[in-house]
């Protein structure tokens, strides 16, 4: 009977009380029931984009990465709250393709609400919360493309694949979080693993392995910890350690460190959060362990480490107005072949906010490798709008 009243008040719009849990689980009990409209929103990114060269080294899948206008990501978001319990979310993504239209799920997620002892688990599709960057969706980053060094060690769409996370809050005088978690491993979300069968890394190709065992899976650990250096300086700090099964062998594994520093300098009194300057850079490593190959050429075991790192820095110098540089550099330029030669990035530009929901961004990139002769010039001109209930662009 009382299922039946719910139901019939939910449908007639009649708020009811949320039963409550005893003990520490919930914090504060909700006076009405889940709408059953969630807050849906949509985000267009679009870039013009201009190269000295036709041949370039944007391999990020959401880089502009052709003389002309690219649709750089199109997403469809959807949260709410479930119950006490559980908060989803879903992001969409729609792009174009030699002119084709697709749609892939980007991450769809749930997350618990009011766990004690700081603890909260995560459940479903979602990008991996290894260092700064991987996590953020293209249309939250501060440059108009992927960094070489994220490019090289996720590939181009990011590491995101289904499975569980658990992140802790320790219980300290000081802001420590402790975040585990363990992913599938195949597809092309993710590169440097099991990623897709039929692509090749360092001239060996991806065997398509089936999940046996918990050591085909995808595992990832990350500390981070933030403390206030003065009234106006923040640092955040964090090390991750990426590690599983990768596809050139039968026992083969990747591993991936990284380190990843962020300094925030803001004064007391600000006009909507301006001016501000930040500082961030990851430094990452990663050890490729490539198995045999018993066709021709034959190739032997091998273990490839790849180095990289980016540093970047932004200053809104005054309100709505941000001028950014970032500098990055990797010791390979191929994504799928350690190899190739050394590769750099310089990247300054300016971004305009007419308000929390667009952008109009001017960036320039040098790009210079040791595959390639003469140095490449890029200038894109990205565009961003967005519409409906989701988080504006933090000032």
């Amino acid at each position: 009977m009382i299922w039946f009243v719910l139901m019939l008040s939910a449908l007639l719009g009649i708020a009811t009380p949320v039963f409550a849990q005893e003990g520490p689980l919930i914090r504060s009990q909700s006076k009405r029931p889940q709408s059953f409209n969630p807050d849906i929103s949509l985000d267009g990114l679009f870039a013009a984009g201009y190269f000295s060269e036709p041949e370039n080294l944007q391999f990020g899948a959401h880089d502009p990465n052709e003389r002309g206008f690219t649709l750089q990501n199109l997403e469809l978001t959807f949260t709410g709250v479930v119950d006490p319990f559980f908060r989803a979310e879903g992001h969409l993504i729609f792009g174009l393709e030699d002119g084709e239209s697709f749609v892939e799920v980007e991450e769809a997620f749930l997350t618990t609400l009011g766990l004690p002892y700081g603890f909260q688990i995560m459940a479903g599709q979602f990008f991996t919360r290894f260092g700064r960057l991987n996590r953020l969706h293209p249309h939250a980053w501060d440059f108009a493309d992927q960094t070489i060094i994220n490019t090289l060690m996720f590939g181009g769409d990011g590491i995101r694949n289904p499975g569980v996370q658990i992140s802790a809050l320790l219980p300290l005088p000081f802001y420590l979080e402790l975040i585990g978690s363990a992913q599938n491993a195949k597809g092309e979300t993710a590169t440097s693993f099991l990623s897709t069968s039929g692509e090749t890394f360092a001239g060996r190709p991806i065997l398509d392995k089936e999940i046996h065992s918990g050591n085909d899976l995808l595992y990832m650990s990350r500390l981070k910890t933030s403390f206030d250096l003065s009234e106006t300086v923040t640092w955040v700090v964090g090390t991750s350690h990426l590690f599983g099964s990768n596809g050139t062998g039968i026992d083969t594994e990747t591993r991936i460190l990284g380190i990843d520093l962020f300094v925030k300098w803001k004064p007391l009194m600000t006009d909507h959060g301006w001016p501000f300057v930040t500082l961030q850079g990851e430094v990452m490593r990663r050890s490729y362990e490539a198995g045999k190959t018993n066709t021709l050429p034959a190739l032997p075991e091998e273990r490839f480490n790849t180095d990289g790192f980016y540093i970047q820095s932004l200053y809104g110098f005054k309100r709505r107005w941000v001028a950014g540089f970032r500098y990055g550099q990797a010791d390979a330029t191929k994504p799928d072949d350690p190899r190739t030669g050394d590769r750099w990035r310089i990247s300054p530009n300016l971004t305009f906010y007419p308000s929390e929901f667009s952008k109009i961004r001017l960036q320039y990139n040098l790009d210079r490798s040791d595959d390639l002769a003469d140095p490449i010039h890029a200038v894109f001109v990205q565009y961003e709008f967005l519409i409906g209930a989701h988080a504006a662009h933090i000032f």
